[in-house]
């Protein structure tokens, strides 16, 4: 949370500035050529008049380039406290009510809240012609939020997380290849994959509303801004659906993937205790060998495997990489071979299971009738494409990173309330004034207003997002790797979606002109480009960063070429 003395500071500047810029008194000498008469009159035409307009009436103005700048350094910095506080509240609910709503819901809405706030002040007041002008700086930002999330933090996230890469996958907490840009990178599980698949799918909505310009049509605009509104909260809709659904697909796949580890892992500590081949030449299970490997598990010599006795044999593995609740993978084993349903199995029960689960093995090479001397070698590769599909899934229960309950929800449930409330008033209040001050820095220097909020604006709503991803990657943990980039690909998605819904809603209902061809080209090409990049694979190597930062400079570069030489705009 941001000190106290800080916040006290920031206000005191806003209204020392507010002083120092309001009308001044004349003493009747300085800067008058009129006779010697002192006057005292702040309402002659002889004072210095208030060009700029204040915001509320009281918030501070001005109208040199200087004075906007500080401006924006002011109510950008109150525009981080409130993403600051929002994500604090945030944090604090889901400690206390969990994922599912709150994960789902509650926290990727508030996320992107200070930035749909920007939007919506940015063409809200105003003339139709003001909003026009103003709206600019709403598409600066959600372009830019977009853009320096999936490139430069993404980025910024391969360098400090990474970690040594040995068959394919990033070892956690080893990083002894230091700047290998082939040797050393992050590991992602597969939900991070599905993560980036979803941002590259939220661009639609931008190709909807899109579609008249590219056929160089002048009608129907107006309709392909409802069209693209409509199917923008749709999407928005679906997205909430996901997350709150999520963690129970999680569970269930992750259990069933731990289960197939389990089988493969049985399959060939049995295999290297076996007297013998599992098959025999025709590819069928050898009942000599199957024979001898149930006789040496039945530890009591009564003809059947008790829940006891599949125990000794699981523990006995031991399956520490599984991170194995040994009762659970007992039980699981119990059902595959139990057909009779008497909490024992025979050996034809045994026989008939080993022969189900090398099967299984088999189906999952390219050439099922492998048998005899390489029955080893696929019973090997299964088990290793197991344990891959599992790492994959992101099972790492026990975790160090893993939260204590909370001591007291009561005061937790308030001092979140509190934050949540703290930080919406502070993003509602000082968004206005920051999207004036970036238009009056505009008219000032002469630069675009979008180039501005394109750069600026994205600092000051996304630091904190920022900051927290790149020390939580700093961890070097796959764990930590797949929660990073699932929150910049989630923050990417909810700016396309929910940002682009405010966006778009702004644009229906007060008539405005949808003219961002090269800024929505510049979206489409980030978002496609890293979505597809992440869903095609989980290991990035450390050059795959340089691809990520080489993105933001173009992405100016797109829009100033298409705009200024082109003349798309």
């Amino acid at each position: 949370m941001p000190p106290k003395p800080l916040l006290i500071l920031t206000i005191t500047s806003l209204l020392l500035f507010t002083t120092v810029t309001g009308r001044l008194i004349s003493d009747g000498i300085t800067n008058n050529n009129k006779n010697g008469i002192l006057r005292l009159n702040p309402l002659t035409e002889d004072v210095v008049t208030e060009a700029c307009e204040q915001t509320y009436g009281f918030l501070p103005c001005t109208d040199t380039a200087f004075g906007n700048l500080f401006l924006i350094l002011v109510y950008g910095y109150l525009m981080y406290l409130a993403a600051t506080y929002l994500s604090a509240g945030s944090e604090l609910l889901l400690e206390i009510l969990g994922p599912g709503l709150v994960g789902g819901l509650l926290l990727p809405i508030l996320g992107a809240l200070p930035d749909a706030m920007l939007i919506l002040v940015s063409g809200i007041s105003g003339s139709v012609e003001v909003a026009q002008e103003q709206v600019s700086v709403g598409m600066g930002l959600l372009a830019g939020s977009t853009v320096m999330l999936i490139t430069v933090i993404w980025g910024t996230c391969i360098n400090v997380g990474k970690c040594d890469i040995e068959d394919s996958i990033a070892v956690d907490n080893k990083d002894t290849k230091g700047f290998n840009l082939v040797g050393s990178g992050v590991t992602t599980d597969i939900w991070t994959s599905y993560s980036a698949m979803i941002m590259a799918v939220s661009v639609l909505p931008f190709i909807v509303v899109q579609f008249p310009q590219i056929l160089h049509s002048d009608s129907g605009r107006h309709l392909a801004v409802l069209l693209g509104l409509i199917v923008s909260v749709s999407l928005l809709i679906a997205y909430c659906i996901y997350q709150v659904v999520q963690p129970k697909l999680q569970r269930r796949r992750l259990a069933f993937a731990k289960h197939k580890h389990v089988r493969s892992r049985i399959l060939k500590y049995l295999k290297q205790r076996a007297l013998g081949r599992l098959m025999d030449g025709a590819g069928k299970p050898n009942n000599d060998v199957l024979k001898k490997l149930f006789e040496s598990i039945d530890t009591n010599v009564d003809g059947h495997l008790s829940h006891s006795e599949l125990r000794a044999l699981v523990v006995g593995m031991r399956l520490y990489e599984i991170n194995l609740n040994e009762d659970d993978a007992v039980n699981k084993v119990m059902r595959d071979f139990d057909t009779s349903d008497n909490n024992e199995v025979d050996f034809e029960e045994f026989a008939e299971g080993i022969k189900n689960w090398l099967e299984e093995a088999k189906g999952s090479k390219i050439d099922p009738h492998i048998a005899g001397p390489d029955t080893l070698k696929y019973i090997h590769d299964y088990y290793e494409e197991t344990k891959k599909e599992h790492a994959l899934l992101g099972d790492d229960v026990g975790d160090d990173e893993e939260e204590d309950g909370v001591d007291d929800p009561r005061r937790t449930t308030i001092k979140a309330v509190l934050f949540l409330i703290l930080g919406t008033i502070i993003a509602a209040v000082f968004a206005d004034p920051l999207v004036d001050a970036v238009g009056s820095f505009s008219t000032a220097t002469g630069i675009p207003s979008f180039f501005i909020s394109f750069i600026a604006l994205p600092l000051a709503t996304n630091s904190s997002e920022a900051v927290s991803a790149i020390i939580f990657a700093s961890r070097k943990k796959r764990r930590s790797a797949s929660l990073t980039f699932s929150e910049l690909y989630g923050a990417v998605t909810m700016n396309n979606i929910l940002c682009l819904s405010v966006f778009l809603a702004l644009v229906y209902v007060r008539g405005l002109t949808w003219d961002f061809s090269s800024e929505v080209l510049v979206i489409l090409i980030v978002c496609i480009v890293m979505g597809v990049f992440g869903s095609l694979r989980t290991t990035f190597p450390l050059w795959t960063s340089f691809i990520a930062f080489a993105l933001y400079p173009f992405s100016l570069a797109l829009v100033y070429v298409l705009d200024y030489v082109f003349g798309w705009s």
